[in-house]
Parts: C-alpha cells; sequence; structure tokens
C-alpha cells in the first residue's frame, strides 16, 4: 500500500511473527534501545542549550577524557536497559566491569553491550555522533545474575547488531541477520520510520576513509595499499576518493550506503588497533556482512573472533567486498604496488 508509514515496532512485530517461538520480549527490548536513543538524540540535539557539552574532568576505562554526554548516553541506556525483565547483564565502553541488573529488578534471556556515545571527541565541532549496540542470548544459566562469559561472546552469535547517528535527522539502522533496515526518526510525532528497507552495500566502492596522519606507522602492506588506491588509473576506477570524518558511526553509514571501505590499521603506535571488538566492531561487522559487504582484522573475520577481555581492541577493515578483499591481498602479501 503506498504510502503506508511502518514504524520500527511495527516492523519488529512483523518480522517476529515469522518465528512462532518469539515471545515478544525482543521487540520490548528494542523500544527500550530506541526510547533511549530518542532521549540522546535530544540532548544532542539540545546540548550547547543545556551546558552538558563538554568534560568531566575524569577518563575513562580507555585513558579518554570523559565528555559529559558521554557520562549522559551511558546513563540513558543503562536506565533504559536494567528494569524491564528483558537483560541479565550489560557492558558499555564507558563502565571498566560488567554491569549488573539491580536485584529489585527481574532477569532476562539477553545481554546488551554498547558504546553510548561514538565519536564523543568531536561533539564540541557539532560532527554527527552515534551509539552503537549489539545484542546476544545469555550462555549463563537462567534465572541468575549474568556474567562477563555472557559479554564475551563472538560477534558470529549476535542475535541483533545496530546503531543509530545522530546528525541532520537521526536515524537507527539494525539488523537481526534478516538484511539491514534503516529508520529515521520523524521528529512530528517521534516515531523511527521506516527509511532505508534492504540496506545493500555496493560490490565495489570509490571511498577510503582511514586517519593518514598515521601512514609512517603503518606495516608496509598497508602503506602500498593506501598509495596503490591514490593512484590515477582509469582502467580501475583510481584514484578512490578520500572521506574521513574521525567519527566511526559516521564514516561507517556514509560508507554502507555507497559503498568504500573504513579502515584502522595496527600501527607501531597500536599494535592492536584502537577500535574495541564487543562494542564497535562486532556490531557493525554483523551489519556489514547482512548488507553483502566484509569485515576482517587483517587475519580474520572479525565475527570470528572470541574476546578475552571486555574493552579488547582489534585493527578493523570494513566495507565493501571487494575493497576489503584488495586490501586483504596486499595484507596476503598477494598483491603489491608496481
Amino acid at each position: 500500500m503506498s504510502g503506508q508509514i511502518i514504524t520500527l515496532t511495527r516492523h519488529i512485530i512483523e518480522e517476529q511473527r515469522k518465528y512462532p517461538e518469539a515471545t515478544g520480549k525482543f521487540t520490548d527490548l528494542m523500544n527500550d534501545i530506541a526510547f533511549a536513543a530518542k532521549l540522546i538524540s535530544y540532548h544532542v540535539n539540545k546540548a550547547g542549550l543545556m551546558e552538558i557539552l563538554g568534560e568531566t574532568g575524569n577518563v575513562n576505562v580507555q585513558g579518554e577524557v570523559v565528555k559529559k554526554l558521554d557520562v549522559f548516553a551511558n546513563e540513558t541506556l543503562v536506565k533504559a536497559l536494567d528494569h524491564n525483565g528483558h537483560t541479565c547483564v550489560m557492558a558499555s565502553e564507558e563502565e571498566e566491569d560488567i554491569i549488573s541488573i539491580p536485584e529489585e529488578y527481574p532477569l532476562g534471556k539477553y545481554v546488551v553491550v554498547f558504546d553510548p556515545l561514538d565519536g564523543s571527541s568531536n561533539i564540541d565541532a557539532n560532527v554527527s555522533v552515534g551509539t552503537i549496540f549489539s545484542i546476544y542470548n545469555r550462555v549463563s544459566p537462567d534465572g541468575r545474575p549474568g556474567r562477563l562469559e555472557d559479554c564475551l561472546q563472538a560477534g558470529k552469535r549476535q542475535v541483533c547488531a545496530g546503531y543509530v547517528i545522530y546528525g541532520s535527522s537521526t536515524m537507527l539502522v539494525y539488523t537481526t541477520g534478516n538484511g539491514v533496515h534503516g529508520f529515521t526518526l520523524d521528529p512530528s510525532y517521534g516515531e523511527f520510520v521506516l527509511s532505508h528497507p534492504n540496506i545493500r552495500i555496493p560490490k565495489k566502492g570509490k571511498i577510503y576513509s582511514v586517519n593518514e596522519s598515521y601512514f609512517e606507522f603503518w606495516d608496509e602492506p598497508i602503506k602500498q595499499y593506501v598509495q596503490y588506491i591514490k593512484q590515477v588509473d582509469g582502467d580501475t576506477n583510481r584514484p578512490m576518493n578520500s572521506r574521513y570524518i574521525g567519527s566511526l558511526v559516521s564514516d561507517f553509514h556514509r560508507n554502507l550506503l555507497y559503498g568504500g571501505i573504513f579502515l584502522y590499521p595496527p600501527s607501531i603506535k597500536a599494535p592492536s588497533g584502537k577500535l574495541r571488538l564487543l562494542y564497535e566492531a562486532n556490531p557493525l561487522a554483523f551489519i556489514v556482512e547482512q548488507a553483502g559487504g566484509k569485515a576482517i582484522d587483517g587475519k580474520r573475520r572479525i565475527m570470528d573472533i572470541v574476546p578475552e577481555k571486555l574493552h579488547q581492541r582489534v585493527p578493523l577493515f570494513i566495507g565493501s567486498e571487494d575493497d576489503v578483499k584488495m586490501v586483504e591481498e596486499f595484507i596476503e602479501g598477494k598483491r603489491k604496488l608496481n
């Protein structure tokens, strides 16, 4: 039916009807995440007026200065997810340890891990930021508080992954393993409305996103790859266009829609890369694979990696399938700069 409005809730319910065993708990959980996203969106847009821009003076577990909006976004997600009986444990990039559910609240079967405000170093410059989240089924016994092992699961065990980008409009993108769908927040009635059904990333893109200020610290194969894609060659549609915002959600979202590759390779300064496996790499890898793309750490599929700790870092090469395969060939020595 033309002009039909499909909200996030309706879309999830219609998807769940395909599974007779569905209980509606997942729909409720996603509604909680969407509600938190609306609150964060409002405060991001009003940050300058509400005096919550800037730093708290504290440093998070990553050694980064904590922004006031980071704290607000983290608290908003925790409070939205801890009391409705859907979760057994959570983990956040902003918290050193797992986040237990208070004893007075019922426990559920889901595990939620999240980066509450990715790209927050750009907040004061009014650059788009985002929330990244990932959902798993618990592996510890039902009816008991969740444990660390519930959070330390390989990405291939995700039941849902998504992100919210707070930009010129607020958009929520998610997958449950049945394609990738995007919903734009309509401020007139406060609902996420389906705007980008079945997102597919182009097989080959024209955009590469990387912080080239670290060029001299990269391994030689990565240097050669970046030099190669910057060469002029009409037969192979080179050079690729450099687009780097420095906000992972923003860079990833653009490349997902238009095609391309995002790189955060290992370097002398950061041998394990900078991005977090649980909170950033895994959820975005699930999304990009469902959209027809690819995500690796240079040697392995991102979603095959079993995390050993909550804040484990990992190199990341993610985006269009052909672009990721090409950098993989350079890393493996199958291709070299002419």
